[in-house]
């Protein structure tokens, strides 16, 4: 099944390149697309602290896709790990999906810190970050995985 999704905004500001770490203090704006969206449209988002921010990773060429298993990063000591065990841009469908800190809500304008994706890329939706959607019980994970985010997101101010 093939399905259309239409960007309804676009990051501006924050970084220009995908580079792999220090996302945390990044700072930039999705501007929606103000042919679709009124300000009416983000009434309420400003009583959230965070926001889920779904977007295209529309850099990555489609012969860079991975269907089955990688390295994460390319490093040989992590284990060979299917791509729907990792998060990384050369996904299927290109998908990214980012918890990041609403700073402000002005206009069609959403301002945010923590985003990791870079200026241009079209965002596909937004949504509020609910207690009730967070993780029930515990959460684990392999131990490769805490080396590879160790300074995803720190600053190297």
């Amino acid at each position: 099944m093939n399905f259309a999704i239409q960007a309804i905004g676009h990051v501006h500001g924050g970084r220009a390149d995908p580079i792999d770490d220090d996302w945390g203090a990044s700072r930039s704006t999705i501007e929606l697309n103000s042919n679709l969206f009124t300000p009416e449209a983000l009434a309420g988002l400003d009583e959230f602290s965070h926001v889920e921010i779904i977007f295209v990773f529309d850099k990555v060429a489609p012969d860079k896709i991975e269907k089955g298993a990688r390295h994460p990063r390319g490093r040989q000591d992590w284990p060979l790990t299917g791509i729907f065990a990792q998060r990384g841009k050369n996904r299927p469908n290109r998908l990214g999906v980012t918890v990041c800190k609403i700073l402000s809500v002005e206009g069609t304008s959403l301002h945010l810190e923590g985003l990791d994706a870079i200026s241009g890329t079209p965002v596909v939706d937004i949504k509020p970050v609910m207690r009730e959607f967070l993780p029930r019980g515990e959460v684990r994970q392999p131990e490769w995985v805490g080396e590879l985010m160790a300074a995803y997101w720190e600053s190297s101010d």
